[in-house]
């Protein structure tokens, strides 16, 4: 098979175009022939590196049109600049525009992505940053015929008798009795934690660690807490697959926030074997968060990102945490409860779209609080 016909083939694999029989001969020849495989992974980033670029410069065009008819009218006064220097400057005048049409238009992540990539300058890859976050509290100020009006605050401010939570990440359930996972750096010296999501606020303690592995395991000790009949998804055994197509959801603020991307590499920072990498846009608070697959598997947990390159970040191998359960279990021998957690076999999502898959999988998902 000549180069065109290879690379056309590829093209067609990548966007679906293949019948079962073609697809089922080309996913045999990846397996079989390394440089196959290591030809669609790489034609993927390039097709959607040149994707965001075509993006952005649909962006760019559309907000130099917005500019100049606007100094035409003599609406504006026209900044006398070119280049990089121009771009910056329309961005900086019409971002909050910018922002509505976003909300309203559509505009993906991808574009904004591109925008900042253009626009600033590259430096060199820089160290792995965790992603644990600070805590900001909505706090009620107005009530009006059933709506609030919000205002978002730096710390939590309540009665003498609350605790105020300064930092957190996200974790995820495991076992329906209320056994979550989540990074050990979210938790670590932690005096109180609490887990909340739309389901509500309950206390919450550690029962193991494994700071190697940065994979902790929470048990939400709260009496108001009703234990789950059943969980939507389960842990993969094995690593993910380059070009993976896979979604996360995790708190960096204080709603539930939805990010989806690929695989992009089998080992993770600097070649860590225990780890992944993705690209995938995450933010501080994102660390624990699940990253599942399109079979309703959760593949890895979000533990950070590569400062200075943007939509670069990393994810322990979820494969790790039957090691970790299974070294928590040994530990508490003498505990029965520890020894009857047990992990989901079967996905019940496997084969959904992503939208169809977060709708399952959003009250299994929490924002993680520590104090």
């Amino acid at each position: 098979m000549g180069d065109t016909k290879v690379l056309e083939a590829v093209e067609r694999y990548i966007r679906g175009e293949m019948n079962p029989d073609e697809r089922l001969h080309f996913e045999n020849l990846r397996k079989s022939n390394g440089e196959i495989d290591e030809l669609v992974v790489e034609h993927t980033l390039f097709m959607q590196q040149m994707n965001r670029f075509g993006e952005w410069k649909k962006f760019r065009s559309t907000l130099h049109d917005v500019h100049t008819d606007l100094a035409e009218q003599g609406k504006i006064n026209s900044a006398r600049l070119t280049g990089k220097a121009k771009v910056v400057y329309l961005w900086n005048r019409y971002k909050r525009v910018a922002a509505i049409a976003a909300s309203i238009a559509g505009i993906t992540t991808l574009t904004i992505s591109a925008l900042v990539w253009t626009i600033t300058p590259q430096t060199a890859p820089g160290e792995l940053q965790q992603l644990k976050g600070k805590i900001t509290i909505i706090e009620n100020t107005t009530k009006a015929q059933g709506q609030e009006i919000n205002k978002v605050k730096n710390k939590i401010s309540s009665s003498d008798n609350t605790i105020v939570y300064t930092t957190g990440g996200t974790g995820f359930i495991i076992d329906t009795k209320g056994y979550l996972v989540t990074n050990v750096h979210v938790v670590e010296g932690a005096k109180n934690i609490a887990v909340q999501n739309s389901r509500g606020e309950y206390t919450a303690k550690v029962v193991y660690i494994d700071a190697a592995k940065d994979i902790a395991i929470l048990k939400i000790d709260d009496e108001s807490f009703k234990p789950y009949s059943s969980i939507p998804y389960t842990i993969s055994r094995s690593s993910g697959k380059l070009a993976e197509p896979i979604f996360t959801l995790g708190y960096p603020r204080n709603e539930v926030v939805y990010g989806q991307g690929y695989l992009s590499s089998k080992t993770g920072y600097k070649g860590d074997t225990l780890s992944c990498q993705l690209e995938l846009t995450a933010n501080q608070g994102n660390s624990g968060s699940p990253i599942l697959n399109k079979k309703g598997e959760v593949i890895g947990i979000l533990n950070g990102r590569q400062k200075n390159a943007e939509g670069f970040s990393f994810a322990i191998q979820g494969k790790h945490i039957y090691k970790v359960l299974e070294d928590l279990k040994k530990d508490q021998k003498k505990d029965t409860s520890y020894q009857r957690i047990k992990l989901n076999s079967r996905s019940s999502i496997s084969g959904m779209d992503f939208q169809q898959q977060v709708e399952k999988v959003e009250d299994y998902v929490f924002m993680v609080k520590v104090n």
